[in-house]
């Protein structure tokens, strides 16, 4: 399957209730060759509205870091586990995840990249449990490097802060965002 096919599935998708109430789906977007592949936990408010991962504060945050590190969009793929988002920024909830976690997979099998970057602590437990890996909550493993092997290849995992946890915490938080996504680009 290529992108494009796989993209207007998730568009028509109907598979639980959230298309009821999304305005746009938000497949993901970037480069469908990229060595790094952002996963998120779900839209937002104004990705909802443009059909666009991590377009908000926390994307230009996002957008900032890589600029820092000198990469763009461009250079990467950005999705996330769920591609509607929940009502009021809830926490997706088990029926949605499953609803979704195909066309996760499946952007993971068709983008193959070197390094997975899950962005927060929604997006790791996703990943472990799919991948079958025991790496820790994000405040221990984030900015570290962990080996999988998941349809044939062999795949690391640099979990890191989510940029939204970053803007609403400490000052301190950004620096070390900052450092870790430096180590990402290192890894490859």
């Amino acid at each position: 399957m290529d992108i494009k096919t796989l993209n207007n599935q998730i568009t028509n998708c109907k598979k639980c209730h959230l298309w009821t109430t999304r305005k746009h789906v938000v497949p993901g977007e970037g480069n469908v060759n990229a060595d790094v592949m952002f996963i998120g936990e779900a839209p937002g408010k104004i990705e909802d509205e443009t059909g666009r991962p991590f377009v908000g504060r926390a994307g230009k945050l996002l957008d900032d870091t890589f600029k820092k590190v000198g990469i763009t969009r461009q250079d990467v793929f950005i999705t996330s586990i769920l591609k509607c988002r929940p009502p009021n920024n809830r926490n997706p909830r088990k029926d949605e995840v499953e609803a979704c976690t195909p066309y996760t997979l499946e952007q993971i099998k068709i983008i193959s990249p070197k390094v997975i970057v899950p962005l927060g602590n929604v997006a790791l437990k996703w990943l472990n449990k799919m991948f079958g890996l025991n790496i820790g909550p994000i405040t221990k493993s984030h900015g570290k490097c962990y080996n999988a092997k998941q349809f044939g290849m062999k795949i690391k995992i640099m979990p890191i802060y989510h940029p939204a946890y970053v803007l609403r915490g400490l000052p301190s938080r950004r620096p070390v965002f900052e450092s870790d996504m430096q180590k990402i680009f290192l890894n490859i």
